[in-house]
């Protein structure tokens, strides 16, 4: 629609000494918005909220590594005490099979040398076939498990994006190389719910720049 305005905006925000994506979606007219993975360096992301004059109404998780949840509540915490807050910003996601994770955030933190990170309960657990809206934008929920058993992808079918946290990258799949990985199960997520998607999909990853579905089925050496 060369000749209308964007119905959704995103901006990526590296955090942590993991460099991880913390997303901010919103819709330019009335700039509510979401954070997606919000892992941590609050002081940063709240910065880029003001910067961008967003109205932020929700948080919402891909999976429980630290990396990606580990700021979640202190972010909530700080959005609330603001003067013009909403009355409520919800938590959703991942499914409820990370929540081992996510009441382990404080003493992953602690071991990986990232102090001040807190445990986080959602408001919402997410299961695939759900829907999470950004103001009036819809994406819809797939479980995607194998990099954690309870990891979600967020999908926009009108505009072909996608948020896919650490399945797959440019290049590369998300690791498995943990005591409750699974490579078969990632590999499938992949195969059976990510590329069926078609190659014109756009994706935003959780690491490093995004890519399109039709360029990893083509190139990514992990797929072939």
């Amino acid at each position: 629609m060369p000749d209308a305005a964007p119905p959704l905006q995103a901006a990526i925000l590296p955090v942590t000494p993991f460099q991880q994506n913390c997303t901010l979606l919103w819709e330019p007219a009335s700039k509510r918005a979401a954070v997606v993975d919000p892992g941590g360096e609050v002081d940063r992301i709240l910065a880029a909220v003001a910067q961008l004059g967003l109205r932020v109404e929700k948080i919402l998780l891909t999976h429980g590594h630290l990396d990606h949840a580990g700021g979640a509540a202190e972010l909530r915490e700080r959005l609330l005490a603001a003067p013009d807050a909403p009355a409520a910003i919800p938590i959703e996601g991942p499914d409820e099979r990370d929540r081992f994770l996510l009441e382990g955030l404080a003493r992953q933190g602690a071991a990986y040398g990232m102090p001040g990170l807190r445990d986080v309960t959602p408001d919402r657990w997410l299961k695939e076939g759900d829907t999470v809206d950004v103001g009036d934008q819809r994406f819809r929920v797939l479980h995607c498990p194998g990099h954690t058993p309870g990891h979600v992808v967020f999908l926009h079918d009108g505009l072909r994006f996608a948020l896919v946290g650490d399945v797959l990258f440019q290049g590369s799949v998300g690791r498995t190389d943990f005591p409750y990985g699974d490579t078969a199960a990632l590999l499938a997520s992949i195969r059976d719910k990510l590329l069926p998607l078609g190659d014109d999909w756009q994706f935003v990853c959780g690491h490093g720049p995004g890519s399109s579905i039709g360029a990893e089925r083509r190139s990514n050496p992990f797929l072939g």
